[in-house]
């Protein structure tokens, strides 16, 4: 994925979204804070509180985060 379409969800829309990853992986962004964009990495803060770097070629799409009551 494009490093750009990423940034621009990030700055952009500041919802909260899921990165899902080509093996299977998925990484819930709360807020910004838990995302930094480089310009062939991405590196996410995840449950426990540690950094996972992810090559952009692995992300296969940005998801909206649905709410509890199943809207989006």
């Amino acid at each position: 994925m494009n490093v750009e379409q990423i940034r621009k969800r990030v700055h952009d829309e500041r919802k909260p979204f899921v990165i899902r990853l080509s093996d299977g992986r998925r990484f819930p962004i709360l807020h910004q804070d838990f995302i930094a964009i480089g310009r062939h990495t991405v590196a996410v803060i995840d449950a426990e509180g540690y950094a996972v770097n992810i090559d952009p070629l692995h992300i296969v799409s940005l998801d909206d985060v649905k709410a509890k009551n199943g809207r989006k």
